[in-house]
């Protein structure tokens, strides 16, 4: 038998070498989840291909070298750390990431960063949904509502330009990192707020911008803290809105008015920045002084008239005319128009003028009893005709009333329509005048003489007559009993069984015959009965 134990030998030491060899080279090879170096070999229109050693080419997305502005920041033969990410595809090839190698190297320092509370520097790249990309190292999200501490409404400004951010989310496994920009502006405006605040005094000057416009008011940034102008702090006079004044990004000097250290809030205002337009104004426009001014708002009660810049006083409705019953203002004026008008009263305490227009002229009253004595005839146009009366323009004055009462001796009218219509010319006496109440009393009946005293002889007690019937109602009967002569007969005194359904059992132009039962020449009234024999 031979002897085969050096062969065995030999056989074993040759196998252990090739498995030491084989060892050691795996131990060199690049494996899957190392970062290694490599070459850049080639860079195709979707690729950069990489060399790594030991004759192994990888491929990595062109996208991770491609700045904001779409700019490829490698070039062929540049040496690079590069994630293995496969060790081979269906190509053939490794699939390489320089974006993770870049993680990776860079995860430690963000974790730290995190866990201290610090700030990380990146880039803006792109725009996504829901916020915009950015390069700390890393890509990393930063969510729209993080940009700033009020909404930003044009993202793609941003691109490009470099930021100090907050670590707010980080997970290694999934590569995830959520940033912020707005936790750092708040910090430093809240620093930059109590510094200011600190030396902000009350009554001081500062300048600032104008950031927002609302209905009562302007926020004004005043270098890192914001402060507001009321809208009754920007003029001493009258301002409709605060945009009639102000516009966002408006450089304009304001007065510190109050600090809230507490709250943090701060009151400003313009009108304080020149005099007070009150003060000594009693003096300048005396009680009884005519000035002329500009109708600058209209409402119900009265029109408010700019003396000044800043002073304003009101004309009463009723101190617009002396004679016309004006329903409203804008019958009279308009905003814009220039007026004159006297200073009846003034309180500056409670920045109140009582202006009056119709103190310009005359008081028309107080000369009417000298043009028209009590008794006088005047004539005039009917200008309104109602159930109580008619009222009389005389000579565009002064309106007169004539009472229903007053229109006619012997007949009672139901309305004065019946005799008078609007625009007729009438003649008329004066009855009285009352200036207090500015009343005109007129009167038409008394043109003529009163024929009462003659009626009542003419028609004694118990005279019998005949007459017509001119109306018949529930209450009795008016009879006419001569020409523009009525007198009546109430139902009670009618007999029982015709008192009822009067209107029906009676027509107009029915002939009566009948006694007088009264006869009152004061309240010029007769009564009649029925006689029925």
């Amino acid at each position: 038998m031979a002897d085969t134990t050096g062969t065995k030998t030999k056989l074993t030491e040759d196998n252990n070498f090739a498995e030491l060899f084989e060892n050691s080279l795996k131990q060199d090879i690049p494996q899957q989840g190392q970062i290694v170096k490599g070459k850049i070999i080639q860079i195709t229109k979707d690729f950069v291909i990489v060399d790594f050693g030991y004759k192994l080419e990888g491929q990595i997305s062109l996208a991770e070298f491609k700045d904001y502005e779409g700019e490829i920041t490698v070039q062929e033969n540049q040496t690079i750390e590069v994630y293995v990410d496969n060790l081979e595809n269906t190509d053939g090839l490794a699939i390489l990431s320089k974006e993770k190698a870049d993680a990776y190297k860079i995860w430690d320092h963000l974790e730290e960063a995190m866990s201290k509370d610090g700030v990380v520097e990146g880039v803006v790249i792109n725009k996504v949904k829901g916020g915009m990309m950015v390069d700390i190292g890393v890509k990393a999200f930063l969510p729209a509502s993080q940009i700033d501490v009020r909404p930003v409404t044009n993202l793609d400004h941003l691109v490009g330009k470099r930021f100090k951010f907050k670590i707010l989310k980080l997970n290694k496994r999934k590569g995830n990192i959520i940033i912020s920009r707005r936790v750092l502006v708040e910090h430093d405006r809240d620093q930059v707020r109590r510094e200011i605040l600190q030396n902000v005094v009350e009554g001081a000057v500062m300048k600032g911008t104008v950031k927002n416009v609302t209905d009562y008011g302007v926020f004004v940034d005043l270098g890192g803290v914001d402060g507001l102008l009321h809208i009754t702090d920007m003029t001493w006079g009258r301002v409709g809105h605060p945009s009639e004044m102000f516009s966002v990004n408006d450089e304009i000097e304001v007065k510190i008015i109050k600090v809230d250290a507490a709250s943090g809030k701060i009151s400003l205002g313009l009108k304080q920045l020149t005099p007070d337009p009150w003060e000594g104004l009693a003096d300048k426009y005396p009680i009884g002084t005519k000035i002329q001014g500009k109708v600058v708002n209209i409402a119900d009660y009265g029109a408010f008239v700019a003396l000044e810049p800043g002073v304003e006083g009101l004309v009463h409705v009723s101190e617009m005319s002396w004679t016309k019953k004006i329903k409203h203002p804008s019958k009279i004026v308009n905003v814009g128009d220039a007026i004159e008008a006297v200073v009846l009263d003034m309180d500056t305490s409670v920045r109140r003028i009582s202006l009056g227009m119709r103190q310009v002229h005359p008081n028309p009253w107080d000369t009417l009893e000298e043009k028209y004595p009590i008794g006088s005839r005047v004539k005039g146009s009917i200008k309104n005709v109602t159930e109580f009366g008619l009222f009389v323009g005389i000579n565009g004055e002064i309106d007169g009333l004539v009472h229903v009462s007053d229109l006619s001796w012997t007949r009672r009218l139901r309305s004065p329509s019946e005799l008078f219509q609007k625009g007729e010319e009438i003649e008329a006496i004066v009855l009285n005048i009352d200036k207090d109440s500015e009343r005109f009393s007129l009167g038409v009946k008394q043109l003529k003489e009163d024929p009462w005293p003659k009626i009542k002889k003419n028609y004694q007690i118990g005279k019998k007559l005949d007459g017509k019937v001119l109306g018949a109602t529930d209450q009795g009967l008016e009879i006419e009993v001569e020409e523009g002569v009525e007198a009546y007969i109430l139902a009670a005194d009618l007999p029982e069984e015709l008192q009822k359904d009067l209107s029906k059992r009676y027509s107009v132009s029915d002939s009566i015959h009948a006694i007088v039962h009264t006869i009152d020449e004061k309240e010029h009234r007769i009564t009649l009965g029925l006689v029925t024999d």
